[in-house]
């Protein structure tokens, strides 16, 4: 008897432990720290528990709603910029990032791209780079991350 009332309790301990963990891990759609940007329909950070999922960023100077000029390098410099930002707002920084998607809008700027992205990338997280026609505001980059907080 005292081994089943030992055993029912353990149960109850882990299945409530579980819930709680459930809780506590909710999804949680963040607005933009960018007032202009809080109308978009979607979010700049998703948060899922530990994770941080970051709204794809490009070469958009926020201050002046403008994309920078100056080539691939200076778009990714900037694209970069904000992802830093955004990821600041959360108590993150670049170095917790784990996983980056890049989308170039032509493969001959991968190596220049590459270069501004190795400066700040320095932790080397997981990366699927690819280019696609059509990116919006006419960026060459986007890119998007996911961050963990620890």
């Amino acid at each position: 008897m005292k081994y089943l009332i030992l055993l029912s309790t353990s149960i109850l301990i882990a299945s409530t432990t579980v819930v709680q963990a459930q809780e506590t891990s909710g999804i949680i759609f963040h607005k933009s720290h960018e007032i202009k940007k809080q109308s978009a329909p979607y979010s700049d950070v998703v948060e899922a528990g530990n994770l941080f999922f970051l709204a794809g960023q490009i070469g958009m100077d926020h201050s002046t709603r403008t994309m920078v000029e100056g080539g691939i390098k200076v778009e990714t410099a900037q694209a970069i910029q904000n992802i830093v930002e955004a990821l600041k707002q959360h108590g993150l920084t670049i170095d917790q990032v784990v996983k980056c998607t890049v989308i170039l809008s032509t493969m001959d700027d991968f190596a220049a791209f590459n270069e501004v992205y190795a400066e700040h990338f320095k932790k080397k997280p997981a990366r699927t780079t690819f280019a696609a026609a059509g990116l919006a505001r006419n960026a060459k980059v986007e890119i998007d991350v996911i961050a963990v907080k620890n």
